[in-house]
């Protein structure tokens, strides 16, 4: 049986992770308006890792006999100036679902629970790329976005990522 704060940021992050979800389909949503196709495709594959992710903690507390509560999703309520204000948002919530899988790999190191630090081991791993990848299209955006050539080259190499489910085994 899982520690009794453990499990509940676990449960918690889970609808985090459903929230980072709604919230890259936000961001998909304002570059499809834009007509910014490639962008919107980036962030839509990025929802449904988010989504893959919480299904992922979903599962961990399940096979470890603990309840799963879904609380409603807020709702994002962003509203962008500029191409760019979506992409540094994207990095800065990165930034932030990092903390919050420390701070429960911290409860979990603190009552010497090996296998849910094992099993955040992978989500440790997966935010380094996530903010890895969030930083770059920042950097990409800053060197390119002003002009138009190269923001539509950017968009369509954006265009091309395709989803693949994660691969951790629980």
């Amino acid at each position: 049986m899982l520690d009794a704060k453990v499990a509940e940021l676990l449960n918690v992050q889970v609808n985090k992770e459903f929230y980072s979800a709604y919230l890259y389909l936000d961001f998909s949503n304002y570059y499809t308006e834009q007509g910014l196709n490639g962008f919107a495709n980036w962030y839509r594959v990025q929802a449904q890792e988010e989504r893959d992710h919480a299904i992922l903690f979903m599962q961990y507390l399940q096979n470890n006999g603990c309840k799963v509560t879904l609380e409603a999703i807020d709702k994002p309520d962003q509203k962008f100036a500029s191409f760019a204000e979506p992409l540094e948002a994207g990095y800065q919530h990165e930034q932030y679902v990092t903390g919050l899988i420390h701070t429960i790999y911290d409860a979990a190191n603190s009552v010497k629970d090996f296998r849910t630090m094992q099993f955040l081991d992978w989500f440790v791993k997966e935010q380094g790329e996530e903010e890895t990848n969030a930083d770059d299209l920042v950097k990409k955006f800053s060197l390119f976005g002003s002009d138009a050539r190269a923001l539509y080259m950017l968009d369509s190499e954006l265009a091309k990522r395709n989803y693949s489910a994660p691969s951790l085994t629980l």
